[in-house]
């Protein structure tokens, strides 16, 4: 096999790499599209670095809900 001309695997690009904040906080992150999981090389973690629409907007969603903490969901308390 020769190593200097292999095929790249499906998430090698030269244009990005996952986006470690995503990656940490989105539980989906691995159910996500190949595309939507990259960030441009030189912009690392930051929304408007993401190669897709779709990776923007879910970095976002994942921004506004850390600023938001815990949500009441799982501590909900019952008025007896």
């Amino acid at each position: 096999m020769d190593f200097m001309h292999r095929k790249p695997l499906e998430r090698e690009t030269r244009n990005g790499h996952d986006c470690e904040f995503c990656a940490k906080l989105d539980p989906d992150f691995g159910k996500r599209r190949p595309v939507d999981k990259l960030v441009h090389n030189k912009l690392y973690a930051i929304a408007s670095g993401h190669l897709s629409e779709d990776g923007y907007v879910k970095h976002r969603m994942l921004e506004i809900a850390a600023r938001l903490g815990p949500t009441g969901s799982t501590s909900k308390t019952h008025a007896a």
